[in-house]
């Protein structure tokens, strides 16, 4: 097969990132989640730590500011200025420099719009059941159902507006990406198995 971009999208809690990972195995493809930001902070100078502090959040970084801290570079004190835009151009070159060395799977970080340009690209968004959601976030964050129902929406309201702000899209609305389905109706395999169908029809395979 040709060499191809799968984008995921994701609600918390409906196994996205297990699916992404089935997708890559079954697509010969390499799988960047949070290894974007390990591709961010080599390709910007600064430390992979201050990546994952601000990782898809909108108004990390309140303009720009005066900035002395001991994790920006490693370890070394100095000042400089800084804006939230500078960290989403740093992540979004790391992108696109991975996007053209061969097939990949990225998961959230706005890659679908990043990448709108390359050919080749295909949009997913996985969603689930409420219920279903709350039950993974329980068992894998060891929190109640209130407290795991909270989590969800926290995470989820910053996760829609940093994705709103920088593609001028709408976070989760279908006409956003090729392909929404639910993973709580048939399970993550049987999920991935229809994705991957989907995208074989898509490119002709």
């Amino acid at each position: 097969m040709k060499n191809i971009i799968i984008n995921v999208g994701r609600q918390l809690g409906s196994g996205g990132h297990d699916i992404g990972r089935m997708l890559a195995l079954d697509f010969q493809a390499k799988y960047y989640d949070r290894e974007l930001l390990n591709l961010a902070a080599k390709e910007s100078g600064f430390s992979e730590k201050f990546f994952e502090q601000n990782d898809e959040k909108k108004g990390f970084l309140k303009g720009l500011f005066n900035m002395q801290t001991s994790h920006i570079s490693g370890g070394s004190m100095y000042k400089t200025n800084f804006s939230q835009e500078s960290l989403f151009q740093f992540q979004s070159d790391a992108i696109q420099k991975a996007a053209k060395e061969g097939s990949c799977v990225f998961v959230g970080r706005c890659a679908d719009y990043i990448l709108r340009d390359f050919p080749n690209t295909v949009n997913i968004f996985i969603t689930a059941s409420m219920k279903y959601r709350i039950n993974q976030i329980m068992n894998k964050q060891h929190m109640n159902y209130e407290e795991a129902r909270k989590f969800i929406e926290s995470k989820e309201s910053k996760r829609a507006a940093y994705y709103n702000y920088y593609t001028g899209k709408k976070w989760g609305a279908a006409e956003s990406y090729d392909l929404c389905i639910d993973s709580s109706i048939l399970g993550l395999v049987e999920t991935e198995k229809i994705i991957a169908e989907f995208i074989r029809k898509r490119f002709g395979e």
